[in-house]
């Protein structure tokens, strides 16, 4: 199978300069490594071409954020299988072999994730993928290793492909044809949540979601776009209403209402904890839902919604039993 590598960059030059060593060296010489450059200003593009001169560098004109970037990006590439990988990643060896041949034993597998670990902490999950994704009937993703900020060490205990609701795209792997059949990620997400809705999307259509335990990567989370940033506050939270707009079989206006008594509970937490800039990036949010809510919801009729997202009701209760 071919298979394209595919980042996307963003003023990342120290990332790449750290991390794509691996990448090369683990990565088999015939399979296409691609870089899709959101208009750095880092001379990401220039280091690249002086470096690595057998990467292909795809520059766009300004930065359009990861959905929009990588749909972009990934116009022209016709590599069977796609892998997008953050810029913040270390690979192993042998990485791609047992996925593809997962892919070549799997026709309805659509999407496969690889076992995330922690960079700095490396027998622990990583906190944006760990063993693979879940969600609870309020949007709140959780993984298998870990359950809000509770992470797990690794003893092997998720060491089986198994079925999972979403794939992390710090590094998500995608049959190429199945992407575009899908229109790629939606691009009013920008960034954060979108793999997720992709992935939903996906199942919705009969395709399958896997954990892949044989390929190891290494994710330092947060390389790009970090936790104390409160646009980052904003955008998790508005696209966790989009999402849910979009794709949930609950009936949506109680499950908003639900969820805004809840997300007015953890706004009061978050004021305490991170302050004012992020406590006004949830009410932002909710604003941004308000001014989307019709194309949500024409969206909502015209597609399928036939998969229950949630196995965990509330990843909050969950997370207050598993403290005691």
């Amino acid at each position: 199978m071919k298979l394209g590598i595919v980042i996307l960059n963003w003023n990342g030059k120290n990332l790449l300069n750290k991390f794509l060593p691996s990448l090369i060296r683990f990565t088999p010489s015939n399979f296409n490594i691609y870089i899709i450059d959101n208009c750095s200003s880092d001379k990401s593009v220039e280091f690249i071409t002086k470096k690595y001169i057998n990467i292909k560098i795809i520059k766009l004109d300004k930065n359009y954020g990861f959905a929009k970037g990588y749909n972009m990006g990934l116009k022209d590439i016709d590599d069977e299988i796609l892998c997008l990988i953050n810029n913040d990643v270390e690979v192993t060896k042998d990485w791609t072999k047992s996925i593809l041949n997962q892919f070549k034993n799997e026709s309805k597998t659509g999407v496969i994730q690889p076992k995330m670990m922690n960079y700095y902490k490396r027998d622990y999950f990583d906190y944006a993928g760990a063993a693979g994704g879940f969600l609870d009937k309020y949007g709140y993703p959780y993984c298998r290793g870990r359950v809000y900020n509770k992470i797990e060490k690794d003893n092997s205990q998720y060491d089986k492909s198994s079925e999972i609701f979403w794939a992390c795209g710090a590094c998500f792997f995608i049959r190429n044809k199945l992407f575009k059949e899908m229109s790629g990620f939606d691009e009013l997400f920008w960034a954060h949540m979108e793999e997720i809705d992709l992935c939903w999307r996906i199942k919705n259509n009969g395709y399958s979601i896997k954990f892949n335990h044989e390929s190891i990567i290494y994710h330092v989370n947060a390389g790009t776009l970090k936790k104390d940033n409160p646009y980052k506050t904003y955008l998790n939270f508005r696209n966790k209403l989009f999402m849910l707009v979009k794709n949930s079989k609950n009936n949506i206006f109680i499950l908003l209402l639900e969820k805004f008594f809840i997300d007015l509970f953890i706004s009061v937490y978050i004021l305490i904890n991170k302050g004012f800039k992020h406590f006004l990036a949830i009410f932002r949010a909710y604003f941004s839902l308000c001014t989307h809510i019709n194309l949500l919801l024409e969206y909502r009729k015209k597609n399928k919604r036939e998969i229950k997202h949630y196995e965990i009701k509330s990843i909050m209760l969950y997370y207050l039993k598993l403290k005691r």
